[in-house]
């Protein structure tokens, strides 16, 4: 069993490797800031690791979608990459694609922010300055509420993600996009502000 820890620039080489589309790569460095962002919130003390582990965990889905999270537990052992970060990228699968359990707090971040980065990205699109330097909680939740908008988010496992890290639903979504804002201009979001 491997220790490998790969640096960020090892990590991006490999998402690009197997991700050729724009709007993925932009989906992985937003989970990326997302996931710096609650390890710098939280204290934790390999930040680095969060950030990894939040830029790869859709390694496989543009190229295997069909095998998402299975097969990068292939590509990534093939590269002798620990198991702890292989494990944490599959989790965020859990009961949609594979039956790995989110456990540690890093896993279960990673399992409740994914797809709300993908309803804070598009809530931000709809502004008339296509920023989400100026998206606000409360617009984020209007669209929550509205289940035709950004049909394909999964508004149910954010909730249980939320219930898994035992933390208010509002406090991840205002965290979520404070980590995104950090990124706007890297993930194509900083529109015309």
């Amino acid at each position: 069993m491997s220790d490998y820890k790969p640096t960020r620039e090892e990590a991006f080489e490999l998402l690009k490797e197997f991700n050729k589309s724009e709007s993925l790569i932009k989906h992985a460095l937003s989970v990326e800031a997302v996931m710096r962002h609650f390890a710098e919130l939280f204290n934790e003390p390999d930040v680095e690791k969060w950030g990894i582990i939040g830029l790869t965990h859709d390694l496989d889905y543009e190229m295997y979608p069909e095998e998402h999270c299975k097969k990068t537990g292939e590509i990534l052992r093939e590269r002798n990459w620990s198991e702890d970060y292989i494990h944490a990228i599959q989790s965020h699968g859990y009961g949609i694609c594979i039956d790995i359990e989110p456990i540690e707090k890093m896993e279960k971040m990673l399992y409740t922010t994914d797809e709300l980065t993908g309803l804070i990205a598009a809530t931000a699109l709809m502004r008339p300055s296509k920023s989400i330097l100026d998206t606000e909680l409360k617009s984020i939740k209007k669209k929550w509420k509205t289940k035709g908008f950004a049909a394909g988010v999964n508004r149910e496992l954010i909730a249980e993600g939320a219930q898994k890290l035992g933390m208010d639903l509002d406090t991840i979504i205002e965290e979520t996009l404070k980590g995104m804002q950090k990124e706007a201009d890297a993930i194509g979001l900083k529109g015309s502000l």
